[in-house]
């Protein structure tokens, strides 16, 4: 495992809040809403891959042959 995926998530929820916060003065809350969610959908994604490989890795470990 990489820092880099910890920098990427950070990114992603920094921009998510920046946009979030833009959106809500323009009174876009709807958007703001879906800005968060796609956001958070993303980031979901990535740690689903990771844990994904973590038990890939840990059958490989455990696996009989």
């Amino acid at each position: 495992m990489d820092i880099t995926i910890i920098f990427k998530i950070a990114g992603i929820g920094i921009l998510t809040g920046v946009l979030n916060s833009v959106l809500k003065s323009l009174g876009k809350d709807d958007l703001a809403s879906m800005a968060a969610l796609a956001g958070l959908t993303i980031v979901l994604f990535m740690v689903v891959e990771m844990l994904a490989e973590l038990f890939e890795y840990v059958g490989s470990v455990f696996a009989l042959y």
